[in-house]
């Protein structure tokens, strides 16, 4: 059974930022590779070919991943979703929440002292952050967060 969940927030800028040049990425290729001719497309072997496509693959992929960045809040826990890796805290391990005025993103810190950068909630963001940073610490406060 999939918990409830509280609250979401998820950011328009970089999503509308990994899009755009996701989509620019699949054009610029695309219009390269059709200009060329059959005999200059003939010269590429097949691991200089995959090469190139493990290369796009790979932009792409992490493209994706800074697009559906996200931090989410349950009963039970809260959920964030970074670039490289998720992570998932009980209430009672989120020790702090910080954003303050030139932070480039949300600050969680835990019960051990470790700090981890929210990135959904990002200064680029302007006023729709800081009401994020601010609906989440409330939210964590009902949940027992310290």
């Amino acid at each position: 059974m999939t918990p409830k969940t509280l609250w979401t927030f998820r950011p328009w800028a970089i999503a509308m930022m990994a899009g755009v040049m996701g989509l620019s990425m699949i054009a610029i290729f695309a219009v390269i590779w059709f200009q060329l001719s059959s005999d200059a497309r003939d010269t590429f072997t097949l691991f200089q070919r995959l090469t190139l496509l493990a290369f796009f693959g790979t932009v792409l992929y992490l493209l994706y991943r800074m697009g559906t960045v996200s931090v989410s809040a349950y009963e039970d826990c809260l959920r964030v979703r970074n670039v490289f890796r998720s992570y998932r805290y009980e209430w009672t391990d989120v020790k702090a929440l910080r954003f303050r005025a030139g932070d480039p993103w949300l600050q969680l810190f835990d019960a051990e002292g470790n700090r981890l950068g929210v990135l959904a909630v990002q200064a680029s963001e302007g006023s729709r952050a800081s009401r994020a940073a601010n609906e989440l610490a409330a939210v964590a406060r009902s949940h027992g967060a310290g």
